[in-house]
């Protein structure tokens, strides 16, 4: 060993500033990542909403449907019950009543 004096050498300590900088940045990514989840989450949601929204509708405009071919089937019923020869019949058959020719006809003249 030479005599002149050697500097000590101190070694010198790293500081365990990256494991933390790294945790920083994998929980930005995590973050990122449950917010892509919650934001698909909510997608998925709307989703489900609108197709039973639409099994509604298309519920309803089944109901009325047939509630439009209800109507016109009462509605035929009505009108054939109504019809003058259907009652004509039913007076001559139930009734026992006669078509009856008119013996006299008489005029009268209106003055305007």
């Amino acid at each position: 060993m030479s005599t002149i004096a050697q500097p000590t050498r101190t070694v010198a300590r790293r500081e365990r500033h990256a494991p933390r900088r790294r945790f920083w940045v994998l929980s930005g990514s995590v973050m990122w990542i449950v917010l892509f989840a919650v934001l698909l989450a909510g997608v998925v949601a709307v989703n489900v909403a609108v197709l039973r929204l639409n099994l509604q509708l298309d519920e309803s405009g089944r109901e009325r449907t047939e509630l439009k071919n209800d109507i016109a089937g009462l509605r035929a019923e009505i009108s054939s019950a109504a019809a003058a020869t259907r009652i004509e019949r039913l007076a001559r058959g139930e009734l026992g009543l006669r078509e009856v020719e008119p013996e006299d006809t008489t005029y009268i003249e209106l003055d305007k």
